[in-house]
């Protein structure tokens, strides 16, 4: 879906990429903050306590690492959906860009590739209020939606598939990027639960 959403696509299909790529963020923004929103709320009879809600955290990131990491075989489960790629031709650029944000900002509705989508369900689940839960997937999902950015230079068919061959090239580093920034959340609920002694 990276590729599809270009200056290059854009200008093909008659639509002004900031507008599509803006549209985009937006609506990835709001999904991301709807499945926040949902999972804050269902978190929210469960009313525990720093140290309790730090330890579950810890648990719930190591079994994102140990997903990522395949650990005795595991893999993200996910859903073999995909957005609707025949909207790019039917419906105008903020259409399209909003209705793929939002889904792609609320994470498990497409295909899910990183278990780092499960996490920040649950780090949203654990704030126990649909509020922060939404303020969780917001953020989530501006940086989702954000990525569109990465494709803004992208004006000819050489650049596109440059980009493309970046892209392929750097999947391992944002791979065990991915793993970094989890054993990190690791780290730092670890602090919490010990501080919460």
């Amino acid at each position: 879906m990276l590729s599809s959403i270009t200056p290059l696509g854009e200008r093909g299909r008659h639509n002004r990429f900031a507008v599509t790529a803006a549209a985009h963020i937006a609506g990835a923004v709001v999904g991301g903050a709807i499945i926040g929103a949902l999972a804050g709320a269902l978190g929210s009879p469960l009313h525990l306590s720093s140290r309790t809600t730090a330890i579950v955290l810890v648990v719930f990131a190591a079994t994102a690492v140990a997903i990522e990491l395949r650990v005795g075989g595991l893999r993200v489960p996910t859903l073999r959906r995909q957005v609707n790629e025949d909207w790019l031709g039917a419906y105008r650029g903020w259409v399209y860009g909003s209705g793929f944000g939002v889904q792609l900002g609320m994470g498990v509705v497409t295909i899910v590739t990183t278990a780092a989508v499960y996490l920040m369900t649950g780090i949203a689940f654990l704030t126990g209020s649909a509020a922060a839960g939404a303020s969780v997937g917001a953020m989530y999902g501006a940086v989702r939606g954000g990525t569109v950015l990465a494709t803004s230079h992208v004006r000819d068919p050489e650049t596109l598939r440059s980009f493309h061959r970046r892209l392929h090239e750097s999947a391992s580093l944002a791979a065990r990027a991915t793993v970094a920034v989890e054993a990190a959340v690791i780290v730092l609920a670890i602090t919490t639960a010990v501080r919460a002694t």
